[in-house]
């Protein structure tokens, strides 16, 4: 940093003296200028991040967890196959064996 004085998030100590606002200015004699409108639009533009945060927070959240229920579904489904197919095994063989059982007799 330069060490003519400490600077804000607003108002950045910077070493080229155009762009340097003049109350940071410790050799100015003048009165101070009043604080330019593109600190007060970036303070408010910060402001507005800040009170979108939980916003986007919530969004994200709700983002995760319908990713969570949509993971559950999938493998419920997957359970359900599965159980099926079992089933459907079962059937099979006992089809098989009584046919086997028909053809014996």
């Amino acid at each position: 940093m330069n060490s003519t004085g400490t600077g804000t998030i607003d108002r950045p100590v910077t070493r080229d003296p155009q762009k340097q606002v003049p109350t940071m200015n410790p050799t100015s004699t003048e009165t101070p200028a009043p604080v330019n409108s593109g600190a007060i639009e970036s303070r408010q533009n910060r402001n507005h991040e800040m009170q979108l945060i939980p916003e986007a927070l919530a969004r994200a959240h709700m983002d995760q967890r319908l990713q969570e229920a949509e993971s559950e579904r999938r493998a419920h489904r997957l359970a359900t196959a599965r159980r099926m197919q079992r089933r459907a095994e079962r059937a099979s063989l006992r089809a098989r064996r009584a046919l086997a059982m028909a053809v014996m007799q």
